[in-house]
């Protein structure tokens, strides 16, 4: 069953692109396709298109379902929609599947037109800069000059952000949700477990698994159960499991005993038989490697000056991999530049994932901003 706000069915599609992409780490592709889903209608001055853009697991799929019987809506379906806080009555909405995503864009599953061959291992490394400039071409072919806004929580706010430094003539406003001007020592660390956990499994071959008809599965399942800690908060994960026994007993073995477990194993299986390794490594550098400021001597004031777009900036109190405190180093620099910049810190519970949740005092705010967007 479909509910009464629901953007309904939906499908994705596919935008071809046959001119070369200069990556900034020096490769060109030579031609590519991102695959995206559009959600309400653009309007005739084409003027009220908004783009999502999506975190380090996350795809094109925003909203609504694919059949009326399907069990699962898309990421963002709580937020989008008619009358939702981003209300497809009022905006075209448009959700992407980046470069070297698993979900349908170029990316290593993808054919390399020039070996007629899965890319693999050899697809390019991508950085957010990259997405942008992808993403802005998309917006080039859907005939949108300038973006009523970009919104984006986790890596997803990074590329918001960055739109309004690439762009800062296509961007009126900017939600940056839940994000960073770049990751600290401790984020930059977990990143790079997560990859070695994939690239040492035996059945990873050096990024080639592709031709040996396998999948390095345990290490896709280790690096997802330590990202699942970091994105849930201490008291979060206490509410929901504490130590509580799977069976109701201790039986003194190294096999599922705590629910902790189970949920973690459950959550491992399941990302490795859908998420692509390669598409992992590739997503996690794009991470580490944002940081605006780098080229400005690590003055972040400097870095933002050529933004123009107003900003609402949003954090949440329990989220301890993107802490509130990353959100008002974002918001310090703005102001310092005499934007225009409105501040949200929610009290929640559910850690780094608050940005997913349907929280009535998040989604009021989010609604109350974007009320006050001009169409």
């Amino acid at each position: 069953m479909l509910e009464n706000n629901s953007v309904g069915i939906v499908a994705p599609q596919i935008a071809h692109f046959n001119s070369p992409l200069q990556l900034k780490g020096g490769e060109v592709l030579t031609q590519y396709h991102l695959v995206y889903e559009t959600y309400g209608k653009l309007n005739k001055n084409k003027s009220n298109a908004v783009f999502v853009c999506h975190a380090l697991s996350g795809n094109h799929h925003l909203a609504g379902k694919y059949s009326a019987d399907d069990r699962h809506t898309g990421w963002w379906d709580n937020l989008i929609g008619p009358g939702k806080p981003l209300d497809t009555n009022k905006f075209f909405v448009v959700g992407i599947n980046n470069l070297g995503g698993c979900h349908g864009s170029s990316g290593p599953l993808s054919i390399n037109p020039i070996t007629d061959k899965p890319w693999g291992a050899t697809f390019p490394v991508v950085t957010v800069e990259d997405w942008v400039n992808a993403q802005a071409r998309l917006a080039d072919f859907l005939g949108v000059e300038q973006l009523a806004a970009v919104i984006g929580g986790s890596l997803g706010g990074m590329q918001a952000l960055q739109w309004t430094l690439s762009y800062p003539d296509r961007v009126r406003n900017a939600l940056v949700i839940a994000s960073a001007p770049n990751l600290t020592a401790q984020n930059m660390a977990f990143n790079e477990v997560a990859r070695q956990a994939i690239i040492t499994d035996p059945e990873f071959h050096d990024g080639y698994y592709y031709n040996f008809g396998v999948v390095p599965r345990r290490g896709l399942r280790i690096a997802r159960m330590l990202g699942h800690i970091t994105y849930l908060s201490d008291d979060a994960m206490g509410a929901k499991f504490g130590r509580k026994l799977r069976d109701g007993e201790i039986k003194y073995s190294f096999e599922v005993e705590f629910e902790m477990e189970s949920y973690l194993r459950y959550q491992g299986d399941k990302f490795a038989g859908e998420f692509d390794a390669n598409t992992y490594l590739r997503m996690t550098r794009a991470l580490d490697y944002f940081d605006p400021a780098a080229e400005y001597g690590g003055n972040l004031t400097s870095a933002l000056a050529i933004a123009k777009a107003n900003f609402l900036v949003i954090s949440f109190t329990s989220d301890w991999r993107f802490s509130p405190n990353r959100s008002r180093e974002i918001v310090k620099a703005l102001l310092d530049n005499e934007l225009s910049v409105r501040y949200a810190e929610v009290t929640a519970a559910h850690g780094h994932d608050a940005f997913l949740m349907p929280d009535k005092h998040y989604h009021d705010i989010m609604r109350g901003y974007l009320n006050m967007i001009e169409v």
